[in-house]
């Protein structure tokens, strides 16, 4: 295949744990090949700042343009070291795809905020970057999100129903049925209250496997207020972020119980409360997404877990449990979990090239079919 085939994808999602960067083939008459990844972490000073642009504040025009240089920075670390590792040169790769990371998403407003400095990365990478890729389909009346599941229908299409599920910090559906196109949502929170919780209590950045949470019982009051969040019973196509799913709103829920808990809870919490919290919270995700799924998808034969949160045992055993029907890792399938959604915006930037329209009403809601992303000239 020719060179300018090549597209490089970068992601940073709503758990803000690191920059992953794929590199992919792409043609016309073959599916998406996988090439080679690479990841870079995103600093916690950087972390943090972007975690404080997700709510109005002093000056913050002036730190989302410095943010956004900052993030570039570690974009051109990721680049970089996949180009060293392929051994290619930034002139065999067509361009990269860049999203950006969101730290506003209003869609009933039509607006969804990434930090971003696309020119600024294609100067500095020497090579094309495709970027801005929500804002069509926002001013088509769409939701601007999801944006992967014409990517998975690639990857994952069969003959029966299926589901793809990528839980990062948000948990996305995509909907695969023959001859229909894809449909997708988000289901609600996936590792980012979860994530909170832990490092609140703990000072680590997630719950590997889901140990603490399974060591925990869920509070049934707590889950219950939890579980009453408008939001969640609106139907597709809808997505959400950390504008909804933040520590003030589990602040609120707790303030919401019959016997509220204190506002001081997250900084001095008893050791078992705080585990069974994180019981409440692990079964939190799993209950949205069962539900989501039993009401707007009960015909999917098998579900397919992408994602960091692919590798949390325990939530993997309760959705096994909740829907009684195959749940595995795209592991099995051939694909990384953690790859895919970088491995999607270089298709995005592929697809954003070949004037493949990406953004679909079925999925977002919007009134026509658009292209999506705006490119810079390295």
């Amino acid at each position: 295949m020719s060179s300018a085939h090549y597209y490089i994808g970068l992601m940073s999602g709503t758990s803000m744990d690191a920059v992953d960067a794929v590199l992919g083939q792409f043609g016309p008459q073959q599916p998406p090949t996988f090439c080679a990844a690479a990841s870079a972490p995103l600093p916690a000073a950087l972390k943090s700042e972007l975690l404080r642009l997700n709510h109005s504040g002093p000056d913050e025009l002036m730190r989302a343009a410095r943010a956004a240089q900052q993030l570039v920075a570690i974009y051109q670390q990721a680049v970089h070291q996949l180009l060293q590792d392929t051994q290619l040169t930034p002139q065999a790769i067509a361009a990269v795809g860049a999203h950006g990371q969101t730290v506003r998403h209003h869609p009933h407003e039509g607006i969804s905020i990434q930090i971003n400095a696309p020119a600024l990365l294609a100067e500095r990478c020497h090579i094309d970057v495709i970027a801005d890729f929500r804002s069509r389909d926002l001013a088509a009346g769409g939701q601007g999100a999801p944006l992967v599941p014409p990517f998975h229908q690639l990857l994952f299409a069969t003959d029966r129903p299926r589901g793809v599920l990528n839980i990062g910090g948000i948990a996305n559906l995509t909907l695969l049925r023959p001859d229909q196109p894809p449909k997708g949502f988000d289901t609600g929170p996936g590792n980012v209250l979860m994530d909170y919780w832990i490092h609140r209590q703990q000072g680590l950045a997630f719950d590997r496997d889901g140990a603490w949470a399974a060591g925990g019982q869920p509070k049934p009051a707590l889950l219950q207020q939890l579980l009453s969040e408008p939001w969640l019973a609106q139907p597709p196509p809808k997505s959400t972020g950390r504008d909804l799913f933040n520590p003030h709103w589990l602040q609120q829920q707790f303030n919401a119980l019959p016997a509220p808990l204190p506002e001081q809870l997250a900084d001095h919490c008893p050791p078992e409360l705080a585990q069974n919290i994180q019981a409440t919270l692990l079964e939190l995700t799993a209950q949205t997404i069962s539900q989501a799924i039993e009401r707007w998808a009960p015909d999917i034969h098998d579900l397919i877990l992408c994602g960091g949160g692919a590798y949390n045992r325990q939530l993997h055993q309760r959705l096994d449990q909740l829907l009684q029907r195959p749940v595995r890792r795209s592991t099995e399938l051939g694909i990384d979990p953690q790859h895919i959604e970088a491995f999607a915006f270089a298709w995005l930037a592929y697809a954003y090239d070949q004037k493949i329209c990406a953004g679909h009403p079925e999925v977002t809601g919007a009134h026509r079919a658009t292209l999506l992303g705006a490119r810079y000239y390295a």
